[in-house]
């Protein structure tokens, strides 16, 4: 079961995002207050619920929460100031869209920046331990998924309706055949050659600069 409060603050929210790890498509946040003795027994990671209970779930959320937001922020952001620079300024957003503004934060993971002076604690594996968390993971990533099919409708052979980004064989393979669109991250490594590619760059780079140096 998971609990309801980690603070003795009033007003506490929780917050988390989604679609880190994706090689396309935005970062979505969310951001939730819930009322006192709110109970969802079915809550918990969204990680650990299929798709047809996170849709489930998704209204519920919405029509008992005393707040809530969601924020994407596009690839173009991401690249210009990585990607756990724009997961902490998307989960940001959320919270100074909330009214009311929470008293305190409680963010899903180890790392994040204070918005507006409220206090805030980080928790590792958060989402399977508070309900406002929880609840913040499913929107993430329920808002995310509805926005991954949208533009699946625009580029239809990179799949995003069934692999949401992520980098899947499938998703791979289709960058190498079609090359990239306007929703791939650039500064991520979209195909496992670009690994050996950079270390080549970079041991060319020293070699020049070994012959400089002599």
């Amino acid at each position: 079961m998971l609990e309801f409060k980690f603070s003795d603050f009033e007003i506490e929210c929780g917050t988390d995002e989604a679609g880190r790890g994706c090689l396309a498509g935005p970062v979505t946040a969310a951001a939730v207050i819930l009322p006192e003795g709110f109970q969802l027994d079915s809550l918990n990671d969204s990680k650990q619920l299929n798709e047809k209970t996170r849709a489930t779930l998704k209204p519920l959320i919405e029509t008992s929460a005393i707040c809530f937001s969601v924020t994407h922020l596009e690839p173009k952001v991401i690249d210009e100031i990585n990607i756990l620079n724009a997961s902490i300024k998307a989960m940001q957003e959320c919270i100074t869209k909330l009214n009311p503004s929470p008293h305190y934060v409680i963010v899903d993971g180890n790392r994040f920046k204070p918005v507006n002076n409220i206090p805030f604690s980080t928790i590792i594996k958060g989402d399977g331990k508070f309900m406002s968390i929880a609840a913040a993971s499913i929107l993430a990533k329920t808002y995310r998924d509805e926005y991954m099919d949208l533009i699946h409708e625009e580029f239809p052979m990179y799949n995003w309706k069934q692999n949401k980004g992520y980098p899947t064989l499938e998703h791979r393979e289709a960058i190498r055949k079609y090359g990239t669109t306007k929703y791939h991250r650039m500064s991520f490594r979209l195909l496992p050659e670009q690994l050996s590619l950079n270390f080549e760059e970079d041991r060319s780079f020293e070699k020049i600069q070994l012959r400089i140096t002599k």
